[in-house]
């Protein structure tokens, strides 16, 4: 009796998002629990934003996740971006993080299908200036894979991108100019030591993105995710894609 109740409660509640249609109800009955922890992420990934459901007292907010990098001891930044560790063996200025430990690569990925509905993110932490860039580069690459109906030709699409100049801070093409400011007070030379570093880092960490997202956006047999390349569509604080 239990389940029966918590499977019309699943219904109901999918019925007030508008995805009746979506989901055959022999699917909600034969994955239950796989539907339980999954719920937050439905209703973030179908476009909830703004709103609360209420479903017997149980109570669904919509809201940002922000990075939880929040401890900038020992952090170098350059531009006001936070140089975090990764886990990458891709050359580049980033420190070398734990294979085991999460990273901010692995938080963009795992927050892009809520993050990318809001139009407005309060920043919290110089981590959560990086999580908006990556959301919004992982934005990008996603258009770049619409289309692509096969692993290969998803991974020439991202090479592709990954040749694609890495504008920055006061550059033409970045895509969040107050965000991030040029340091006003250092010497010229500092300056352009900053921005150099700072490119350097972008291009390794929007490499890494782009092969950790390919492994999500495809399926083991190469064929098209379609729970994550819907996203494509998306236009994350509202910003047009190029």
């Amino acid at each position: 009796m239990t389940e029966l109740k918590e499977i019309k409660q699943s219904q109901r509640l999918l019925l007030k998002l508008g995805l009746a249609r979506l989901v055959d109800k022999r699917l909600l009955a034969k994955h239950l629990v796989a539907l339980f922890l999954l719920r937050e992420n439905l209703i973030a990934s179908f476009g909830c934003l703004g709103k609360e459901i209420k479903e017997n007292e149980f109570v669904i907010k919509c809201q940002v996740y922000h990075s939880s990098f929040v401890d900038e001891e020992g952090i170098t930044k350059a531009c006001g971006f936070p140089l975090l560790p990764l886990k990458s063996h891709i050359k580049g200025p980033a420190p070398v993080s734990d294979q085991g430990k999460t990273d901010i690569v692995d938080e963009a990925i795992t927050f892009f299908r809520a993050n990318v509905f809001f139009r407005n993110f309060d920043v919290k932490s110089p981590a959560d200036k990086l999580l908006i860039y990556l959301t919004f580069y992982i934005n990008v690459a996603l258009k770049r894979l619409e289309g692509c109906r096969t692993l290969a030709e998803g991974t020439k699409a991202i090479i592709n991108l990954g040749l694609e100049n890495v504008p920055v801070p006061g550059e033409s093409g970045f895509p969040f100019p107050g965000l991030f400011v040029l340091p006003q007070s250092q010497k010229e030379a500092d300056i352009a030591l900053s921005i150099k570093l700072l490119r350097n880092y972008l291009k390794q960490i929007r490499e890494e993105t782009s092969g950790r997202l390919l492994s999500v956006a495809y399926r083991p047999n190469g064929t098209p995710n379609k729970w994550w390349l819907a996203f494509a569509k998306r236009k994350f604080m509202n910003i047009i894609i190029p």
